[in-house]
């Protein structure tokens, strides 16, 4: 599929500052357990922090394939980076569609801007991937005030953020609400020591008796899991397939390059066969991973609703493959790959997480198996 003149150079500037900005520092970042706050203020001067927010509020309003090409060029060289991109994102898009006109006038420039951070708050530890069974509540005061009680877990860049998405149920059913981190009532307690994305600034976000005020509200009550959740777990969900794409070639980089140069049993490891097996299994994964984001980004550009099936394929076979790359790049670095602060090592450890978030690899193979059935059923 050919990228526009816009789409290749966008693609090749990201990729430089990647190679400058982002991925000389990613090792450092994983072992602090931080992306710092100069790098996202970095990120968000070059304008990605506003990648899809309209134009009328200062972003870039890109469309759905450039964007998956940014998260594919931060993803290989960082995945808790670009999973700044993505929960931002989200929060982006869940204002742009559903908010109200205060609400996109008064945060999406912030947003655009990097002036503020936005965080996603679904994830609770007893729910877990059934985002219908979550219990923060809501409760709606005489003066028409909300005020919010429960936990959420492992809010990527929640550190960080300055304002959080955060999903409750209102009289039962679940309502989206934009809650400031000065909101009195919320504390946001840092998370550490987790496999992966290290560096993503995990928090748990901790609501007793949160106050926001009436207009918080994102859509209508009710409107929070079937609307605002599902369409920006879409983008969120689409922005992981791409990052796992740059995960992949940058294993099946870092592999070759290594092939190319170590020798065992006389000759560079490259000459092996099996070894040769696990590159062109590499190579062509990514290429297959690639076509099938852009379809989904081509679709999405193109406002077919067959978007979403694809862009559940596409975070499916490329989160899954992205997993089996890294593990092969461990093996084809053999020990030294295994050690602590190795990039081989961070990178399986990152892929490990992509299986998980953003829809668990089953959750993915139940839904894909399904909407099969249904389209076969006639």
């Amino acid at each position: 599929m050919q990228l526009t003149a816009q789409q290749e150079r966008l693609l090749k500037e990201a990729r430089s500052y990647v190679a400058e900005e982002i991925a000389p520092y990613a090792g450092a970042w994983d072992e602090q357990q931080a992306v710092p706050d100069t790098a996202v203020a970095g990120f968000a001067a070059r304008g990605h922090l506003g990648a899809l927010v309209p134009q009328e509020y200062g972003g870039a309003g890109l469309d759905a394939v450039s964007f998956g090409l940014l998260n594919e060029a931060v993803g290989y060289g960082c995945s808790s980076m670009r999973s700044l991109l993505t929960v931002h994102s989200m929060v982006v898009h869940a204002v742009a569609r559903w908010g109200s006109e205060r609400q996109r006038a008064t945060w999406l420039p912030r947003l655009a801007s990097g002036e503020s951070v936005g965080a996603f708050g679904l994830s609770e530890r007893e729910a877990g991937s059934d985002a219908s069974q979550l219990r923060t509540t809501a409760e709606q005061l005489p003066e028409g005030n909300y005020t919010l009680s429960g936990r959420k877990m492992w809010t990527t860049f929640g550190q960080r953020a300055d304002v959080f998405l955060v999903f409750a149920r209102l009289d039962g059913r679940i309502t989206a609400f934009l809650v400031e981190r000065r909101a009195p009532g919320l504390e946001v307690v840092p998370v550490s020591g987790m496999l992966g994305t290290r560096a993503s600034r995990l928090a748990e976000l901790r609501f007793d008796d949160c106050r926001v005020p009436a207009d918080a509200v994102v859509g209508r009550p009710g409107f929070g899991l079937t609307a605002v959740a599902l369409s920006a777990l879409d983008v969120g969900r689409y922005s992981v397939a791409w990052g796992c794409v740059g995960l992949l070639a940058a294993c099946a980089d870092a592999s070759v390059s290594y092939a190319q140069q170590r020798l065992q049993f006389g000759k560079p490891l490259g000459e092996h066969q099996l070894i040769r097996r696990m590159i062109a299994d590499m190579v062509t994964d990514t290429t297959a991973a690639r076509l099938l984001c852009l379809r989904a980004g081509r679709l999405k550009d193109l406002g077919d609703p067959e978007t979403v099936n694809a862009t559940w394929m596409a975070k499916y076979f490329a989160s899954v493959k992205a997993f089996r790359a890294a593990a092969d790049t461990v093996q084809i670095f053999g020990a030294v790959g295994c050690s602590e602060g190795h990039p081989a090592q961070r990178m399986l450890r990152d892929a490990k997480v992509m299986e998980i978030i953003e829809g668990s690899t089953e959750v993915q193979q139940d839904y894909l198996a399904q909407a099969a059935l249904r389209e076969r059923a006639g």
